[in-house]
Protein backbone atom coordinates (compact mmCIF):
# COMPACT_ATOMS: atom_id res chain seq x y z
CA UNK A 1 0.00 0.00 0.00
CA UNK A 2 2.87 2.38 0.81
CA UNK A 3 4.55 1.58 -2.49
CA UNK A 4 1.32 2.25 -4.41
CA UNK A 5 0.63 5.53 -2.64
CA UNK A 6 4.26 6.64 -3.05
CA UNK A 7 3.97 5.98 -6.79
CA UNK A 8 0.85 8.11 -7.15
CA UNK A 9 2.17 10.85 -4.86
CA UNK A 10 5.27 11.18 -7.06
CA UNK A 11 3.12 11.03 -10.20
CA UNK A 12 0.76 13.78 -9.02
CA UNK A 13 3.59 15.97 -7.75
CA UNK A 14 5.25 15.77 -11.15
CA UNK A 15 2.29 16.07 -13.51
CA UNK A 16 -0.73 17.59 -11.71
CA UNK A 17 -0.77 21.36 -12.25
CA UNK A 18 -2.41 23.95 -10.03
CA UNK A 19 -6.22 23.41 -9.96
CA UNK A 20 -6.79 26.61 -11.93
CA UNK A 21 -4.48 25.38 -14.71
CA UNK A 22 -6.24 22.01 -14.55
CA UNK A 23 -9.68 23.55 -15.11
CA UNK A 24 -8.47 25.76 -17.97
CA UNK A 25 -6.94 22.73 -19.73
CA UNK A 26 -10.17 20.83 -19.09
CA UNK A 27 -12.10 23.69 -20.68
CA UNK A 28 -10.04 23.41 -23.88
CA UNK A 29 -10.36 19.60 -24.00
CA UNK A 30 -14.15 19.69 -23.56
CA UNK A 31 -14.47 22.52 -26.11
CA UNK A 32 -12.66 20.48 -28.76
CA UNK A 33 -14.55 17.26 -27.93
CA UNK A 34 -17.92 19.04 -28.06
CA UNK A 35 -17.44 20.17 -31.69
CA UNK A 36 -18.00 16.70 -33.23
CA UNK A 37 -20.21 15.40 -30.41
CA UNK A 38 -22.72 18.26 -30.61
CA UNK A 39 -22.06 18.95 -34.30
CA UNK A 40 -21.54 22.57 -33.34
CA UNK A 41 -19.27 25.30 -34.67
CA UNK A 42 -16.59 26.96 -32.54
CA UNK A 43 -18.50 30.25 -32.33
CA UNK A 44 -21.63 28.43 -31.12
CA UNK A 45 -19.62 26.78 -28.37
CA UNK A 46 -17.88 30.02 -27.40
CA UNK A 47 -21.33 31.54 -26.90
CA UNK A 48 -22.45 28.52 -24.88
CA UNK A 49 -19.31 28.67 -22.74
CA UNK A 50 -19.56 32.41 -22.09
CA UNK A 51 -23.26 32.17 -21.34
CA UNK A 52 -22.72 29.37 -18.86
CA UNK A 53 -19.80 30.83 -16.90
CA UNK A 54 -22.07 32.32 -14.23
CA UNK A 55 -24.51 29.40 -13.99
CA UNK A 56 -22.94 28.26 -10.68
CA UNK A 57 -22.74 31.73 -9.15
CA UNK A 58 -25.16 31.02 -6.29
CA UNK A 59 -23.50 27.66 -5.66
CA UNK A 60 -20.04 29.25 -5.70
CA UNK A 61 -21.19 31.68 -3.01
CA UNK A 62 -22.53 28.78 -0.96
CA UNK A 63 -19.22 26.95 -1.25
CA UNK A 64 -17.22 30.06 -0.36
CA UNK A 65 -19.37 30.39 2.75
CA UNK A 66 -18.72 26.73 3.61
CA UNK A 67 -15.02 27.59 3.81
CA UNK A 68 -15.42 30.94 5.58
CA UNK A 69 -18.19 30.17 8.09
CA UNK A 70 -16.88 26.64 8.71
CA UNK A 71 -13.36 27.84 9.43
CA UNK A 72 -14.56 30.74 11.58
CA UNK A 73 -16.79 28.33 13.53
CA UNK A 74 -13.95 25.87 14.09
CA UNK A 75 -11.57 28.55 15.39
CA UNK A 76 -13.99 29.46 18.20
CA UNK A 77 -12.50 28.37 21.56
CA UNK A 78 -15.18 25.74 22.47
CA UNK A 79 -14.98 24.03 19.06
CA UNK A 80 -11.20 24.06 19.04
CA UNK A 81 -11.27 22.22 22.35
CA UNK A 82 -13.55 19.49 20.94
CA UNK A 83 -11.33 19.05 17.89
CA UNK A 84 -8.25 18.98 20.08
CA UNK A 85 -9.79 16.24 22.27
CA UNK A 86 -10.59 14.14 19.21
CA UNK A 87 -7.07 14.68 17.89
CA UNK A 88 -5.65 13.82 21.31
CA UNK A 89 -7.16 10.33 21.06
CA UNK A 90 -4.50 9.47 18.49
CA UNK A 91 -1.23 8.19 19.93
CA UNK A 92 0.47 7.35 16.63
CA UNK A 93 0.43 8.88 13.12
CA UNK A 94 -1.54 5.91 11.75
CA UNK A 95 -4.18 6.30 14.48
CA UNK A 96 -4.39 10.01 13.68
CA UNK A 97 -5.08 9.32 10.01
CA UNK A 98 -7.71 6.68 10.82
CA UNK A 99 -9.51 8.89 13.38
CA UNK A 100 -9.77 11.69 10.81
CA UNK A 101 -11.15 9.24 8.25
CA UNK A 102 -13.84 7.85 10.56
CA UNK A 103 -14.99 11.24 11.87
CA UNK A 104 -15.05 12.69 8.34
CA UNK A 105 -17.07 9.69 7.11
CA UNK A 106 -19.71 10.16 9.81
CA UNK A 107 -19.93 13.90 9.16
CA UNK A 108 -20.06 13.39 5.37
CA UNK A 109 -22.86 10.82 5.63
CA UNK A 110 -24.92 13.40 7.52
CA UNK A 111 -24.04 16.32 5.23
CA UNK A 112 -21.36 16.65 2.57
CA UNK A 113 -20.52 20.31 3.32
CA UNK A 114 -20.14 19.55 7.01
CA UNK A 115 -17.92 16.57 6.21
CA UNK A 116 -15.60 18.57 3.96
CA UNK A 117 -14.92 21.17 6.64
CA UNK A 118 -14.77 18.80 9.63
CA UNK A 119 -12.32 16.48 7.87
CA UNK A 120 -9.92 19.33 7.04
CA UNK A 121 -10.17 21.00 10.44
CA UNK A 122 -9.70 17.79 12.40
CA UNK A 123 -6.76 16.95 10.12
CA UNK A 124 -5.10 20.23 11.10
CA UNK A 125 -5.57 19.47 14.78
CA UNK A 126 -4.13 15.97 14.38
CA UNK A 127 -1.09 17.47 12.61
CA UNK A 128 -0.60 19.75 15.62
CA UNK A 129 -1.09 17.03 18.23
CA UNK A 130 0.57 13.93 16.77
CA UNK A 131 4.29 13.93 16.23
CA UNK A 132 5.45 12.50 12.92
CA UNK A 133 2.08 12.45 11.11
CA UNK A 134 2.15 13.20 7.39
CA UNK A 135 0.12 16.39 6.96
CA UNK A 136 -0.75 15.63 3.33
CA UNK A 137 -2.13 12.20 4.17
CA UNK A 138 -4.16 13.30 7.16
CA UNK A 139 -5.93 15.92 5.05
CA UNK A 140 -6.36 13.40 2.21
CA UNK A 141 -7.94 10.98 4.70
CA UNK A 142 -10.67 13.47 5.50
CA UNK A 143 -11.29 14.28 1.85
CA UNK A 144 -11.28 10.62 0.77
CA UNK A 145 -14.49 10.04 2.71
CA UNK A 146 -16.23 12.49 0.40
CA UNK A 147 -16.71 9.44 -1.84
CA UNK A 148 -19.80 8.45 0.18
CA UNK A 149 -21.55 11.83 0.15
CA UNK A 150 -24.06 11.19 -2.64
CA UNK A 151 -25.13 7.92 -1.05
CA UNK A 152 -25.68 9.69 2.27
CA UNK A 153 -28.41 11.74 3.91
CA UNK A 154 -27.61 14.89 1.89
CA UNK A 155 -27.42 13.12 -1.49
CA UNK A 156 -29.11 15.47 -3.95
CA UNK A 157 -30.31 12.79 -6.41
CA UNK A 158 -32.07 10.46 -3.91
CA UNK A 159 -33.55 13.48 -2.10
CA UNK A 160 -34.78 14.91 -5.40
CA UNK A 161 -36.57 11.64 -6.15
CA UNK A 162 -38.33 11.86 -2.78
CA UNK A 163 -39.47 15.49 -3.12
CA UNK A 164 -43.14 15.87 -4.05
CA UNK A 165 -42.63 19.38 -5.45
CA UNK A 166 -40.39 17.87 -8.13
CA UNK A 167 -43.42 16.19 -9.71
CA UNK A 168 -43.95 18.34 -12.79
CA UNK A 169 -45.86 18.09 -16.05
CA UNK A 170 -43.90 16.10 -18.63
CA UNK A 171 -44.91 15.80 -22.28
CA UNK A 172 -44.18 12.39 -23.81
CA UNK A 173 -43.19 11.79 -27.42
CA UNK A 174 -46.80 10.92 -28.30
CA UNK A 175 -48.03 14.22 -26.91
CA UNK A 176 -49.57 12.91 -23.68
CA UNK A 177 -48.79 14.82 -20.48
CA UNK A 178 -47.93 13.05 -17.24
CA UNK A 179 -46.78 14.11 -13.79
CA UNK A 180 -43.18 12.94 -13.34
CA UNK A 181 -40.13 13.73 -11.21
CA UNK A 182 -37.93 16.25 -13.01
CA UNK A 183 -34.87 14.93 -14.88
CA UNK A 184 -36.24 11.38 -15.08
CA UNK A 185 -37.42 11.52 -18.69
CA UNK A 186 -41.02 11.08 -17.59
CA UNK A 187 -40.57 7.53 -16.23
CA UNK A 188 -40.72 8.22 -12.47
CA UNK A 189 -44.33 9.23 -11.87
CA UNK A 190 -44.32 9.03 -8.07
CA UNK A 191 -41.80 9.80 -5.34
CA UNK A 192 -39.21 7.15 -4.55
CA UNK A 193 -38.73 6.90 -0.75
CA UNK A 194 -35.24 7.00 0.68
CA UNK A 195 -35.78 3.46 1.98
CA UNK A 196 -35.17 2.37 -1.62
CA UNK A 197 -32.13 4.60 -2.15
CA UNK A 198 -30.13 6.01 0.78
CA UNK A 199 -31.40 3.55 3.39
CA UNK A 200 -31.65 0.51 1.12
CA UNK A 201 -29.71 -2.35 2.79
CA UNK A 202 -27.39 -2.84 -0.20
CA UNK A 203 -26.48 0.88 -0.16
CA UNK A 204 -25.81 1.03 3.59
CA UNK A 205 -23.68 -2.13 3.41
CA UNK A 206 -21.68 -0.64 0.52
CA UNK A 207 -21.08 2.58 2.48
CA UNK A 208 -19.95 0.62 5.55
CA UNK A 209 -17.52 -1.54 3.56
CA UNK A 210 -16.09 1.49 1.71
CA UNK A 211 -15.52 3.37 4.99
CA UNK A 212 -13.94 0.42 6.80
CA UNK A 213 -11.64 -0.61 3.94
CA UNK A 214 -10.61 2.96 3.10
CA UNK A 215 -9.89 3.75 6.76
CA UNK A 216 -7.58 0.75 7.05
CA UNK A 217 -5.96 1.46 3.67
CA UNK A 218 -5.34 5.12 4.51
CA UNK A 219 -3.64 4.07 7.72
CA UNK A 220 -1.39 1.71 5.78
CA UNK A 221 -0.54 4.48 3.29
CA UNK A 222 1.35 6.46 5.92
CA UNK A 223 4.85 7.01 4.50
CA UNK A 224 8.03 5.82 6.15
CA UNK A 225 9.64 8.44 8.43
CA UNK A 226 12.15 9.46 5.77
CA UNK A 227 9.34 10.14 3.26
CA UNK A 228 6.95 11.80 5.68
CA UNK A 229 6.09 15.47 5.19
CA UNK A 230 5.61 16.92 8.66
CA UNK A 231 4.32 20.45 9.13
CA UNK A 232 5.60 22.62 11.95
CA UNK A 233 2.67 22.91 14.40
CA UNK A 234 3.57 26.57 14.88
CA UNK A 235 2.63 27.21 11.24
CA UNK A 236 -0.86 25.82 11.85
CA UNK A 237 -1.41 27.81 14.99
CA UNK A 238 -4.06 30.50 14.73
CA UNK A 239 -2.85 34.01 15.42
CA UNK A 240 -4.04 35.27 18.77
CA UNK A 241 -5.27 38.87 18.74
CA UNK A 242 -5.02 41.19 21.68
CA UNK A 243 -8.32 42.75 22.72
CA UNK A 244 -7.68 45.71 25.05
CA UNK A 245 -10.36 46.94 27.42
CA UNK A 246 -12.91 48.90 25.34
CA UNK A 247 -13.02 52.63 26.09
CA UNK A 248 -15.15 54.41 23.49
CA UNK A 249 -18.89 53.70 22.96
CA UNK A 250 -18.08 52.15 19.57
CA UNK A 251 -15.51 49.80 21.11
CA UNK A 252 -17.94 48.81 23.85
CA UNK A 253 -20.60 47.86 21.28
CA UNK A 254 -18.05 45.90 19.24
CA UNK A 255 -16.95 43.96 22.30
CA UNK A 256 -20.38 43.43 23.85
CA UNK A 257 -21.62 39.82 23.80
CA UNK A 258 -25.22 41.04 24.04
CA UNK A 259 -25.56 41.63 20.29
CA UNK A 260 -24.03 38.24 19.53
CA UNK A 261 -26.36 36.47 21.93
CA UNK A 262 -29.47 38.14 20.47
CA UNK A 263 -28.58 37.08 16.93
CA UNK A 264 -27.54 33.59 18.07
CA UNK A 265 -30.75 33.01 20.04
CA UNK A 266 -32.88 34.13 17.09
CA UNK A 267 -30.92 31.83 14.79
CA UNK A 268 -31.18 28.84 17.15
CA UNK A 269 -34.95 29.33 17.52
CA UNK A 270 -35.28 29.35 13.74
CA UNK A 271 -33.17 26.19 13.35
CA UNK A 272 -35.11 24.31 16.04
CA UNK A 273 -38.42 25.15 14.36
CA UNK A 274 -36.98 24.37 10.92
CA UNK A 275 -35.71 20.88 11.85
CA UNK A 276 -38.84 20.14 13.88
CA UNK A 277 -40.83 20.67 10.68
CA UNK A 278 -38.50 19.03 8.14
CA UNK A 279 -36.27 16.64 10.07
CA UNK A 280 -32.92 15.60 8.57
CA UNK A 281 -34.32 16.04 5.06
CA UNK A 282 -34.02 19.77 5.67
CA UNK A 283 -30.25 19.56 6.12
CA UNK A 284 -28.96 21.25 2.99
CA UNK A 285 -26.02 23.50 2.17
CA UNK A 286 -27.83 26.69 3.19
CA UNK A 287 -28.79 25.17 6.52
CA UNK A 288 -25.23 24.01 7.21
CA UNK A 289 -23.89 27.48 6.45
CA UNK A 290 -26.54 29.09 8.63
CA UNK A 291 -25.69 26.66 11.44
CA UNK A 292 -21.98 27.51 11.14
CA UNK A 293 -22.82 31.22 11.08
CA UNK A 294 -25.06 31.22 14.14
CA UNK A 295 -22.84 28.97 16.26
CA UNK A 296 -19.73 30.86 15.16
CA UNK A 297 -21.24 34.13 16.34
CA UNK A 298 -22.30 32.49 19.60
CA UNK A 299 -18.99 30.79 20.41
CA UNK A 300 -16.78 33.77 19.51
CA UNK A 301 -18.90 35.70 22.01
CA UNK A 302 -18.35 39.26 20.75
CA UNK A 303 -19.16 40.70 17.30
CA UNK A 304 -15.66 42.03 16.67
CA UNK A 305 -14.04 38.67 17.43
CA UNK A 306 -16.31 37.01 14.88
CA UNK A 307 -15.56 39.72 12.32
CA UNK A 308 -11.84 39.04 12.71
CA UNK A 309 -12.37 35.25 12.52
CA UNK A 310 -14.27 35.62 9.23
CA UNK A 311 -11.59 37.97 7.87
CA UNK A 312 -8.89 35.44 8.67
CA UNK A 313 -10.86 32.63 7.02
CA UNK A 314 -11.79 34.50 3.83
CA UNK A 315 -8.46 33.84 2.08
CA UNK A 316 -9.23 30.13 1.96
CA UNK A 317 -12.16 30.76 -0.39
CA UNK A 318 -9.99 32.26 -3.16
CA UNK A 319 -9.81 29.02 -5.17
CA UNK A 320 -13.59 28.60 -5.08
CA UNK A 321 -14.23 32.12 -6.36
CA UNK A 322 -11.69 31.83 -9.17
CA UNK A 323 -12.43 28.35 -10.48
CA UNK A 324 -16.16 27.73 -10.08
CA UNK A 325 -17.06 30.03 -13.01
CA UNK A 326 -14.78 27.98 -15.26
CA UNK A 327 -16.44 24.73 -14.20
CA UNK A 328 -19.83 26.31 -14.92
CA UNK A 329 -18.54 27.04 -18.41
CA UNK A 330 -17.33 23.44 -18.81
CA UNK A 331 -20.75 22.19 -17.74
CA UNK A 332 -22.39 24.41 -20.37
CA UNK A 333 -20.13 22.92 -23.05
CA UNK A 334 -20.92 19.37 -21.92
CA UNK A 335 -24.69 19.83 -22.17
CA UNK A 336 -24.82 22.14 -25.21
CA UNK A 337 -27.35 20.76 -27.65
CA UNK A 338 -28.46 22.53 -30.82
CA UNK A 339 -30.65 19.62 -31.80
CA UNK A 340 -27.84 17.21 -32.65
CA UNK A 341 -27.12 15.84 -29.18
CA UNK A 342 -24.48 16.77 -26.62
CA UNK A 343 -21.11 15.52 -25.44
CA UNK A 344 -22.65 14.30 -22.18
CA UNK A 345 -25.32 12.43 -24.12
CA UNK A 346 -22.70 10.75 -26.32
CA UNK A 347 -20.89 9.39 -23.25
CA UNK A 348 -24.10 8.23 -21.55
CA UNK A 349 -25.59 6.66 -24.68
CA UNK A 350 -22.42 4.67 -25.31
CA UNK A 351 -22.73 2.90 -21.98
CA UNK A 352 -26.45 2.35 -22.52
CA UNK A 353 -25.73 0.72 -25.90
CA UNK A 354 -23.47 -1.95 -24.37
CA UNK A 355 -25.67 -2.75 -21.36
CA UNK A 356 -28.16 -5.39 -20.38
CA UNK A 357 -30.27 -5.70 -17.21
CA UNK A 358 -27.31 -7.21 -15.32
CA UNK A 359 -24.56 -4.84 -16.44
CA UNK A 360 -26.62 -1.65 -16.62
CA UNK A 361 -26.10 -0.69 -12.91
CA UNK A 362 -22.30 -0.91 -13.09
CA UNK A 363 -22.17 0.83 -16.49
CA UNK A 364 -24.37 3.61 -15.11
CA UNK A 365 -21.88 4.04 -12.27
CA UNK A 366 -18.90 4.14 -14.66
CA UNK A 367 -20.63 6.54 -17.08
CA UNK A 368 -21.46 8.88 -14.21
CA UNK A 369 -17.86 8.73 -13.00
CA UNK A 370 -16.61 9.86 -16.41
CA UNK A 371 -19.22 12.62 -16.84
CA UNK A 372 -18.54 13.85 -13.30
CA UNK A 373 -15.00 14.73 -14.30
CA UNK A 374 -16.46 17.43 -16.55
CA UNK A 375 -19.71 18.20 -14.71
CA UNK A 376 -18.66 17.92 -11.05
CA UNK A 377 -21.88 19.41 -9.64
CA UNK A 378 -24.26 16.74 -8.34
CA UNK A 379 -27.32 18.70 -9.47
CA UNK A 380 -25.71 19.36 -12.84
CA UNK A 381 -24.93 15.68 -13.29
CA UNK A 382 -28.54 14.74 -12.56
CA UNK A 383 -29.74 17.28 -15.13
CA UNK A 384 -27.34 15.87 -17.73
CA UNK A 385 -27.72 12.12 -17.17
CA UNK A 386 -31.09 11.63 -15.51
CA UNK A 387 -33.21 12.18 -18.66
CA UNK A 388 -31.00 9.70 -20.57
CA UNK A 389 -30.23 6.95 -18.07
CA UNK A 390 -33.55 6.75 -16.21
CA UNK A 391 -35.73 5.84 -19.24
CA UNK A 392 -32.99 3.59 -20.63
CA UNK A 393 -32.75 1.70 -17.35
CA UNK A 394 -36.49 1.15 -17.16
CA UNK A 395 -36.56 -0.10 -20.77
CA UNK A 396 -33.78 -2.60 -19.92
CA UNK A 397 -35.62 -3.74 -16.78
CA UNK A 398 -33.72 -1.92 -14.02
CA UNK A 399 -35.45 -0.22 -11.11
CA UNK A 400 -35.31 3.61 -11.26
CA UNK A 401 -33.93 3.69 -7.70
CA UNK A 402 -30.94 1.55 -8.74
CA UNK A 403 -30.24 3.66 -11.84
CA UNK A 404 -30.42 6.84 -9.78
CA UNK A 405 -28.00 5.48 -7.18
CA UNK A 406 -25.63 4.38 -9.95
CA UNK A 407 -25.50 8.02 -11.10
CA UNK A 408 -25.13 9.21 -7.50
CA UNK A 409 -22.24 6.87 -6.66
CA UNK A 410 -20.46 7.65 -9.95
CA UNK A 411 -20.85 11.38 -9.32
CA UNK A 412 -19.18 11.05 -5.92
CA UNK A 413 -16.50 8.54 -6.92
CA UNK A 414 -14.33 10.55 -9.31
CA UNK A 415 -14.47 13.57 -7.03
CA UNK A 416 -11.47 11.92 -5.37
CA UNK A 417 -9.23 13.03 -8.26
CA UNK A 418 -11.26 16.07 -9.38
CA UNK A 419 -9.89 19.24 -7.68
CA UNK A 420 -13.29 20.99 -7.90
CA UNK A 421 -14.61 19.60 -4.63
CA UNK A 422 -11.24 19.54 -2.89
CA UNK A 423 -10.96 23.33 -3.06
CA UNK A 424 -12.86 24.05 0.19
CA UNK A 425 -10.85 21.45 2.12
CA UNK A 426 -7.59 22.68 0.59
CA UNK A 427 -8.52 26.25 1.47
CA UNK A 428 -9.02 25.27 5.10
CA UNK A 429 -5.83 23.19 5.22
CA UNK A 430 -3.62 25.60 3.26
CA UNK A 431 -2.48 22.90 0.82
CA UNK A 432 -2.48 22.52 -2.97
CA UNK A 433 -4.27 19.78 -4.92
CA UNK A 434 -1.04 17.98 -5.80
CA UNK A 435 -0.30 17.58 -2.08
CA UNK A 436 -3.22 15.20 -1.49
CA UNK A 437 -4.24 13.83 -4.89
CA UNK A 438 -1.65 11.06 -4.92
CA UNK A 439 -3.20 9.52 -1.80
CA UNK A 440 -6.71 10.21 -3.11
CA UNK A 441 -5.89 8.35 -6.34
CA UNK A 442 -5.32 5.19 -4.29
CA UNK A 443 -8.61 5.82 -2.48
CA UNK A 444 -10.25 6.16 -5.90
CA UNK A 445 -8.98 2.74 -7.00
CA UNK A 446 -9.95 0.98 -3.77
CA UNK A 447 -13.40 2.54 -3.46
CA UNK A 448 -14.05 2.06 -7.18
CA UNK A 449 -13.43 -1.68 -6.92
CA UNK A 450 -15.77 -1.99 -3.92
CA UNK A 451 -18.56 0.07 -5.48
CA UNK A 452 -18.24 -1.74 -8.82
CA UNK A 453 -18.51 -5.13 -7.10
CA UNK A 454 -21.59 -3.87 -5.23
CA UNK A 455 -23.32 -2.92 -8.48
CA UNK A 456 -22.36 -6.22 -10.10
CA UNK A 457 -23.95 -8.05 -7.15
CA UNK A 458 -27.02 -5.81 -7.42
CA UNK A 459 -27.35 -6.73 -11.10
CA UNK A 460 -26.62 -10.46 -10.76
CA UNK A 461 -28.85 -11.08 -7.72
CA UNK A 462 -31.82 -9.33 -9.28
CA UNK A 463 -32.02 -6.53 -6.71
CA UNK A 464 -32.04 -4.12 -9.63
CA UNK A 465 -34.85 -5.86 -11.53
CA UNK A 466 -38.15 -4.05 -11.98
Amino acid sequence: MKALSNFFVKLMNKYLPDPFIFCTVLTIVVFIAAIPAAKAGPLELVNAWGGGVWALLAFAMQMALVVVTGTAFATAPPIKKILQKLAGMAKTPVQGVMIVAVVAAIATFVNWGFGLVVGALLGKEVAKAVKGVDYRLVIAAGYSMFVIWHAGVSGSIPLSLNTASNLQDYTKADGTVVQAITNTGGVVTECIPTTQTIFAPWNLITILIVVIVLTIALGKMHPAPEDTIVVDPALLKDDEREYPTPVTPAEKIENSPVLSYIIAIAGIVYLVRYFAAKGLNGLDLNTVNFLFLVLGILFHRTPIRYVHAVGDAAGGAAGVMLQFPFYAGIQALMVYNNGNGSLAAVISNFFVSISNHITFPIFTFLAAGIVNFFVPSGGGQWTVQGPIMMPAGLDIGVKPAITAMGIAWGDAWTNLVQPFWALPALGVAGLSARDIMGFCAVSLIISGIIIAIAFVIVGVTGISAV
